[in-house]
């Protein structure tokens, strides 16, 4: 993967996009269909020519870009007015912070894979957004990247967050999240990028939702 503003501006969107997902659960009990099943897409696609092709395209992004740039601007939005959303920026730390611990444990790296191996065996009989493809990811998360630490703690309402169905679909979200991390990184993303390259991304991510279909 080429080392490029384009490249590490998605990679992030993916990540808030995710984010996105998790609080929406949270907050609200339900997440949109789409980026869930882009978050989906984006864990069991073996391949694909860019980054975007992994959700579904640019315009599948459209929420995660939007995100980016309101966590990436100061501490309002200069549009809207609204505050950053500090859940938002805490929990991206915690996905970043165990990506970095995921690519240090081989053991744990190689069973995470191995487990999408047999869930991707599914898919030809099952849909993707069919419940047992989110419990077998939900339950591969268990068994493997929350074994890491620290476990994410997810603020929300504790009736959505008790249901086991909610419980599994944040799983498989913190879980795309990680990879979209793992695709930052690739990207040549490090905390330097983050800090001094924000401007940059902030502007190809307003390039790219002018040019995407909403």
């Amino acid at each position: 993967m080429e080392a490029t503003t384009r490249n590490r501006t998605l990679a992030l969107a993916a990540l808030f996009q995710n984010i996105e997902g998790v609080m929406q659960i949270a907050r609200s009990g339900k997440v949109d269909e789409d980026l869930y099943k882009s978050a989906l897409m984006s864990l069991l696609l073996d391949e694909a020519p860019a980054i975007e092709d992994l959700y579904g395209g640019i315009g599948h992004m459209r929420v995660g870009l939007r995100a980016l740039n309101h966590q990436l601007g100061g501490a309002t939005n200069m549009a809207t007015g609204e505050f950053k959303d500090l859940d938002a920026t805490r929990y991206s730390l915690n996905i970043l912070y165990l990506e970095r611990k995921l690519q240090q444990d081989e053991t744990i790296f190689n069973r995470v894979l191995s487990g999408i191996d047999e869930i991707q065996k599914l898919i030809p009989e099952l849909e993707l957004n069919h419940p047992t493809i989110t419990v077998r990811l939900a339950e591969l998360y268990t068994q493997t990247i929350s074994k890491l630490g620290p476990r994410i703690i997810i603020k929300g309402e504790q009736a959505y967050l008790s249901s086991p169905e909610n419980a599994a679909k944040i799983r498989v979200l913190l879980m795309a999240g990680i990879r979209a991390a793992l695709l930052w990184q690739q990207a040549g993303g490090n905390r330097w990028k983050l800090f001094f390259g924000r401007g940059a991304m902030q502007l190809e991510a307003s390039h790219l939702l002018r040019g995407s279909v909403s």
